[in-house]
């Protein structure tokens, strides 16, 4: 839907509080009426993107780790296909970066999902965590960090000045390690999960196919 393709791109690019509905309708080349017909108000058309960035994507790793015992594991595959899509599709990483710390996200979706694989690793004795939350807090922002830093190497891949940031090649890896020091594991243990094979599936062709919000995986506020 060209309307949802158009508030992506504006809202990832500029943010949401910068966009106005008729930047929407000139983009998406179409008029107000049909941006009523489908969506009440700006707040409509932006629930029904951070469902897909957030939502659908939890629940497709959801699918992709259920037959999955270790909790670390879980988060270990969880936080490296989140920094492989956001490599491969930056357009969805930049909205998640500007959306990442949102009330949504971190009470949906992907925050959810942590939280609770956070509880389960705790009953387990897999983890030994002081305060969940604010371990959370620290893989959100350690995903959100490297996001970031992939992107500056990105944009300044063909510049001189470029600053070296070690392997960027094992950013998703070198990150699963961390949060899971995080979540309590010793160096060692970290590592070893970090780097296990990913568990086969087509997620990462799932993930392609819903790269763009026009296609049917992408839900809208309809009347």
């Amino acid at each position: 839907m060209r309307l949802l393709q158009a508030a992506f791109s504006l809202m990832a690019e500029k943010g949401r509080d910068n966009v106005a509905i008729s930047e929407i309708t000139e983009a998406a080349d179409v008029g107000f009426g049909s941006f009523y017909y489908h969506f009440e108000s700006k707040d409509g058309i932006f629930a029904a993107l951070t469902e897909w960035v957030f939502d659908d994507f939890a629940d497709g790793l959801e699918r992709l780790t259920s037959g999955l015992s270790d909790p670390a594991e879980v988060v270990s595959v969880c936080v490296r296909h989140t920094l492989i899509r956001a490599r491969r599709e930056r357009l969805w990483a930049r909205f998640l970066m500007r959306e990442g710390f949102s009330a949504r996200a971190l009470g949906q979706g992907l925050g959810q999902r942590l939280r609770r694989d956070g509880e389960r690793g705790i009953s387990a004795r897999r983890f030994v965590v002081g305060d969940l939350f604010m371990s959370v807090l620290a893989t959100m922002g350690t995903i959100l960090a490297v996001i970031a830093a992939e992107s500056y190497a990105a944009d300044a891949a063909a510049g001189a000045a470029r600053k070296p940031m070690g392997d960027e090649g094992r950013f998703p890896e070198r990150a699963a390690a961390m949060v899971l020091q995080t979540f309590g594991l010793t160096c060692a243990e970290a590592l070893d999960v970090a780097n296990r094979p990913l568990p086969p599936g087509d997620f990462a062709h799932q993930t392609r196919e819903s790269a763009s919000p026009e296609s049917s995986t992408l839900p809208s506020q309809q009347r």
